[in-house]
């Protein structure tokens, strides 16, 4: 991959990823506050500066080395997890699940909005390809992070929706598997299985929906522009 082709993706992917994250992490804690926990709130990570959410490591060293070792085929990061004391939540395994989900539908409103912004480059003939780019990089940057969040696995998002859903006694086992979550995770990713089974499927549907959902804006934009 050439620099200038590195530095391009770079740039046009920044902004797109620091709001995907920046907004997921404020969005759980966010809700938890709602929900009677204001940890998060209390140490300032309800916020949208994406300052207190990044990881040295997690969220520039490790994709920075993954993008340039495998060409930009292959991406993983993570951001600083939102501290959430369930004790506080008014109702602990029920509202998880909430405060959980929180984090993958802000990801999911994001895809909607950059798609939404793709659709009016397009009907009002914008051809500048650093904006096209960027748009179709958040609606990307966003649906993986909505859809990996999703792996029912703790400690994804997934998981922890799992854990509030079972009934006590298996949410008490099942919750026991965070400890190697991690493990097994990136053991999936690298086999691909979480990219054919559950990445993929989710990804593909949820364009699908989201594009379905802005019909009547494609319709508009048709009828408006010449």
């Amino acid at each position: 991959m050439e620099f200038n082709e590195i530095v391009q993706t770079i740039t046009t992917h920044a902004l797109p990823v620091l709001l995907a994250i920046t907004l997921h992490e404020a969005a759980h804690g966010y809700v938890a506050k709602l929900l009677g926990d204001n940890t998060a709130w209390a140490l300032g990570r309800v916020t949208l500066n994406p300052v207190p959410h990044i990881d040295l490591v997690g969220t520039i060293a490790i994709p920075l080395v993954l993008y340039f070792a495998t060409a930009g085929n292959f991406l993983f990061g993570y951001a600083k997890p939102v501290p959430v004391d369930a004790s506080r939540l008014r109702h602990p395994k029920r509202d998880m699940v909430w405060v959980a989900l929180a984090g993958p539908v802000a990801n999911l409103l994001q895809a909607i909005l950059w798609m939404v912004a793709i659709y009016l480059l397009s009907g009002f003939d914008v051809e500048e390809r650093f904006f096209i780019d960027m748009a179709k990089a958040g609606v990307l940057t966003n649906l993986v992070m909505f859809a990996f969040n999703l792996f029912p696995i703790p400690p994804m998002d997934g998981g922890r929706i799992v854990v509030g859903l079972l009934p006590w006694r298996l949410a008490v086992g099942f919750a026991q598997v965070e400890r190697f979550g991690f493990f097994i995770v990136m053991g999936l990713v690298l086999l691909g299985v979480v990219n054919a089974l559950w990445m993929t499927p989710i990804m593909n549907a949820s364009v699908f929906s989201i594009q379905w959902l802005l019909q009547p804006l494609a319709h508009v934009l048709l009828l408006i522009t010449p």
